[in-house]
């Protein structure tokens, strides 16, 4: 699984950039290079044989001769105080775009599922059993000051990353040596073998300048690369850093000398000479500062305000464009979660009542034209979701955990409560009630209480006041039990940090997946990983039976056995309501002014693929007029 370095569900983001491997995939003879004793790789793909040859030039899904001008405005909601991604997810908050700056060992191709190709390095070899994988460094790459990137860029970057960050510690745990073997080669020595991604996702991590991070700056003063900075820092990719605001404007300026803008798998992109963010701590202000003219891009999250808020006139003429990009091979849960953490919400009783109070459909249908999904998997919308009874090679996987997971596992199909009408409403608040009564609650005066004899109530933590409307189809129900939900609104900062330290009842998380999960399913519901501030296991889920079936799916022998190690561990994530499950859409809803264009079609797992492979087209834009 590839770790995007943007915001999730950010305009643009590339959620889809998630590469992986199945053990004892066929690689066609086309696509190697062999020496005395090894295997030498320019990309490989999850499915067999990779679309693009060794020696391909480009990308199908680019524009070759695309003008290099132009600038392209975006919006991020929130602020940032801090450009060292070294620390995000643990301090400060990281503005999007940084992943302009930097380049990683190799990159994937939008238009297959799960491949990988040569960026920084040339080409990668590893053995049979996956237990180490040498990478080959091209040897142009180049940082902005114009040294050469080296070996010692790349175990720098790979030793900080993960002594730093609890994704890429969690991510990267089995990787035990990392070592400089040539002029060019970095070899990665892992704790076994069978790791079935391994040797291709440590080509991920963002390659960083060590003589940068260990020399003073301008004021003499020595660089901290554990410690939040606003100092523009030094990079490799195509584009720098120009100018910022503090917490308000970052300007991108492409490199007109970028080392790599002729090698394969980069020409055709980054067509901009400037791309700019603008934050906004409101999503209504942001808004409004789109329709006038103040940025050209903007992604719409709320179905409500889809339908409502984009009747103006320059929707009404064409010079904005409302689309739907679809996005596909991804598998996303979003829901309430609870954290384990606080003693009270240890009773799986008290979780599974809220999951029958939350009344979706009628949110869906007053509040979002219908416009949602309801998540029934962790892996919803893909093959690796469960679905009826467990059989076969998913229920033999099953079986050998049967004394540590719900019996529920094995006799019932996971449903959430269906709800829409008063009448349904009532059937599962009763059934909630008779689950809680048979857990030893009590109701008095209204009031529920455990059976240490206190009252039961929740703080649900949120960022965004657009929020409050989908919880008033929740609040009620949940005070019809007996049980009192407040509502704790912060800034985006205070969100973070609470967020991060685990300070929070109830918080919604979310969590992308790829069609080949793989070693970040530790952070995400690792027992390890729950007590790691800002790791992505929000619940604080330790579960020895979700620990094996990560180890399943790491060390999976084939695609049968990994689709049926992901079913097993969504049955057993779902029947222990961890989270009440909100919804999703197969789509990301973007407005946009019609100033760019891209080949048609678009590559189709790289959902929008803005800014990177679209450009300025001057007769479009001169049709929009004058930017405000």
């Amino acid at each position: 699984m590839k770790i995007s370095r943007r915001r999730l569900l950010q305009s643009g983001a590339t959620l889809a950039a998630m590469p992986g491997l199945v053990a004892g995939q066929a690689i066609a003879a086309a696509d190697v290079q062999t020496t005395t004793d090894q295997v030498w790789r320019h990309g490989v793909s999850l499915f067999g044989d990779l679309k693009y040859p060794p020696d391909f030039k480009r990308f199908d899904y680019v524009n070759p001769d695309a003008p290099k001008t132009g600038v392209a405005r975006l919006t991020q909601t929130g602020t940032f105080d801090n450009f060292n991604l070294v620390v995000d997810g643990v301090k400060g908050s990281l503005p999007a775009g940084m992943d302009l700056l930097y380049e990683s060992l190799t990159t994937r191709a939008m238009d297959e599922i799960e491949s990988a190709y040569g960026l920084l390095a040339e080409s990668f070899s590893y053995p049979d059993d996956r237990t180490s994988v040498i990478y080959r460094l091209r040897p142009s790459p180049r940082w902005h000051d114009g040294r050469p990137v080296t070996p010692d860029d790349v175990i720098f970057s790979f030793e900080v990353l993960k002594q730093n960050s609890p994704l890429y510690r969690g991510y990267y745990r089995h990787v035990t040596k990392l070592e400089k073997i040539g002029e060019r080669d970095i070899k990665f020595t892992f704790d076994g073998a069978g790791n079935r991604e391994l040797p291709v996702i440590v080509g991920e991590f963002p390659v960083l300048p060590k003589h940068w991070w260990t020399a003073a700056d301008a004021q003499g003063k020595p660089r901290d690369v554990t410690a939040t900075t606003l100092e523009i820092p030094l990079g490799s990719g195509p584009y720098r850093i120009k100018e910022f605001v503090a917490g308000r404007t970052v300007v991108f300026e492409r490199v007109a000398d970028h080392w790599g803008a002729n090698i394969p798998t980069v020409v055709g992109m980054n067509n901009f000479d400037q791309i700019h963010y603008e934050f906004f701590r409101d999503e209504t202000v942001s808004r409004e500062a789109f329709k006038g003219d103040q940025f050209d891009w903007i992604q719409e999250s709320s179905a409500n305000r889809w339908h409502t808020a984009y009747d103006f006139p320059a929707v009404q003429d064409d010079r904005v464009v409302k689309d739907k990009f679809p996005t596909t091979s991804i598998g996303l849960m979003q829901g309430y979660a609870f954290n384990l953490r606080r003693p009270r919400f240890a009773d799986v009783a008290l979780r599974r009542a809220f999951n029958s109070a939350y009344d979706f459909e009628a949110m869906n249908h007053e509040l979002s034209f219908d416009e949602y999904q309801r998540d029934s998997s962790y892996f919803d919308g893909t093959e690796l979701a469960c679905s009826g009874l467990p059989q076969g090679r998913e229920l033999e996987i099953l079986d050998t955990l049967r004394d540590k997971v719900p019996p529920e596992v094995f006799t019932t199909p996971y449903k959430n409560s269906v709800g829409g009408s008063p009448e349904a409403m009532r059937s599962n608040l009763r059934e909630a009630s008779q689950l809680l009564k048979n857990a030893g609650y009590q109701l008095r005066d209204g009031k529920l209480i455990d059976r240490d004899g206190q009252g039961v109530g929740v703080e649900l933590l949120i960022q965004d006041q657009g929020d409050e409307r989908g919880v008033g189809f929740f609040k009620p129900n949940l005070e019809k039990l007996g049980i009192a939900m407040t509502l704790r609104l912060v800034d985006s900062v205070q969100y973070q940090n609470r967020v991060r330290s685990f300070d929070f009842d109830m918080v919604t998380a979310l969590w992308p997946q790829s069609i080949s999960p793989g070693n970040e399913q530790r952070d995400f519901f690792g027992s390890q990983a729950a007590d790691i501030p800002g790791s992505r296991n929000r619940p604080g889920i330790k579960n020895p039976a979700v620990d094996a079936l990560i180890d399943r799916i790491i060390f999976a022998r084939d695609r049968d056995e990994l689709v049926a190690a992901c079913q097993a561990m969504d049955r057993v994530l779902l029947w222990n309501f961890y989270v009440v499950p909100q919804f999703d859409i197969p789509y990301e809803r973007v407005a946009r002014w019609d100033r760019f264009s891209h080949i048609d079609p678009l590559p189709k797992y790289g959902i929008s693929g803005f800014p990177t492979i679209w450009w300025w087209d001057a007769a479009k834009a001169a049709k929009t007029g004058k930017r405000a």
